[in-house]
């Protein structure tokens, strides 16, 4: 079945982007939540009225991110481990833990936001990717300490 995305959808692609995909994906997940329109001359026309909203939506979704992007990029979060011998790490510091110290320093920034590879479980200084929005990201700086 082809669709036309409403919204940007990470895994599909950007709105206003026809595809094909199944049947069932389409009529069960992809329409009753509006994230797409079945591809046909009357959702063309919906979708063209709608384009011009879409894109002031994510125009004024740029500048926010990017006005926290210039907040965020000079942050610095340290985290305390309880270490043992050797300076081994207890457990590790999780994307859970960095939006904690974020959100205690006065930034709600979701956890899935927060690009980190693995969890950090050494001592030491890292510089973590935010993800705010599909073209700005932001570094914060994390230090690992001893307890």
């Amino acid at each position: 079945m082809k669709v036309i995305l409403r919204q940007d959808f990470e895994t599909l692609g950007e709105a206003g982007k026809i595809l094909t995909v199944k049947d069932g994906y389409a009529r069960n997940f992809l329409i009753p939540r509006g994230i797409a329109y079945e591809a046909s001359d009357r959702a063309m026309r919906m979708f063209a009225q709608d384009k011009l909203r879409l894109e002031a939506r994510q125009n004024r979704e740029k500048k926010l991110a990017e006005a926290l992007k210039a907040k965020l990029d000079g942050v610095s979060v340290t985290a305390a481990v309880a270490v043992g011998e050797e300076d081994r790490v207890f457990g590790s510091v999780t994307t859970q833990d960095i939006a904690d110290m974020l959100t205690a320093k006065g930034f709600e920034i979701d956890k899935r936001k927060i690009l980190l590879d693995e969890p950090l479980k050494a001592l030491g200084f890292y510089e973590v990717p935010v993800k705010l929005h599909s073209e700005v990201q932001a570094v914060i700086k994390v230090w690992v300490v001893k307890q």
